[in-house]
């Protein structure tokens, strides 16, 4: 492994559905541009209105996605709401081999995948501030009928149960707030003493070592 990539995160970012996590990542890509990059998953639903295909998913077929795993490219995939999502093996590698700490935007399910495979992930979970909140947040979508919604809380509740397999918790009640939250632990993760020894090699070589 080459010492960009080990000085590079990964980063898993969770919420239920509705809690903001796309909103709060778009903001802080635009304000922090350089700070991290999110890799883009592949889906199998449709596009939703103002969204770009290799921008805010890899839209493809159902058969391409299944193909995709019988080949063993993802990193880790679900089925979400009818639907497949995965992140590409060869995406996320990349990026972190560039020395750029990587964003992976998906379910807990997914998550817990890229834990079990890459324990040094640092693991998200993004929650409402109550489950009313989120209701209103789903409802004033105004993109699903009463039914979809529905289901949508009932998942949300399900998800929300997943917290606990999270390192880190962040709740967007005030959006300001969970930008710089997100901001500071994105940051912080590169200041532990393993990543500084590694980006400051000369440095630490140079001071003297006390004997015991």
């Amino acid at each position: 492994m080459s010492t960009s990539q080990q000085t590079a995160c990964l980063f898993t970012i969770s919420a239920p559905s509705g809690a903001g996590k796309t909103s709060l990542l778009k903001a802080l890509l635009q304000r922090k541009p350089d700070a991290f990059t999110v890799c883009v998953s592949h889906a199998t639903r449709e596009k939703r209105p103002g969204e770009v295909n290799g921008k805010d998913y890899n839209f493809v077929s159902v058969e391409k996605f299944e193909s995709m795993v019988d080949a063993d490219e993802f990193l880790e995939h679900a089925k979400v709401f009818d639907n497949y999502y995965g992140t590409a093996r060869q995406s996320a590698e990349t990026l972190l081999q560039q020395g750029k700490n990587v964003i992976l935007e998906i379910d807990w399910q997914g998550a817990r995948q890229i834990k079990m495979k890459l324990p040094d992930t640092i693991s998200v979970f993004i929650l409402p501030p109550s489950r009313e909140t989120l209701l209103q947040r789903l409802t004033d979508r105004a993109t699903d009928d009463e039914s979809i919604i529905q289901r949508r809380m009932q998942e949300a509740d399900r998800d929300m149960s997943h917290y606990g397999d999270a390192e880190y918790l962040i709740i967007n009640d005030d959006f300001e707030q969970a930008i710089y939250d997100l901001e500071c632990l994105i940051h912080s993760q590169g200041l532990t003493k393993f990543r500084q020894k590694l980006k400051n090699r000369d440095l630490i070589a140079s001071i003297p070592q006390e004997k015991v």
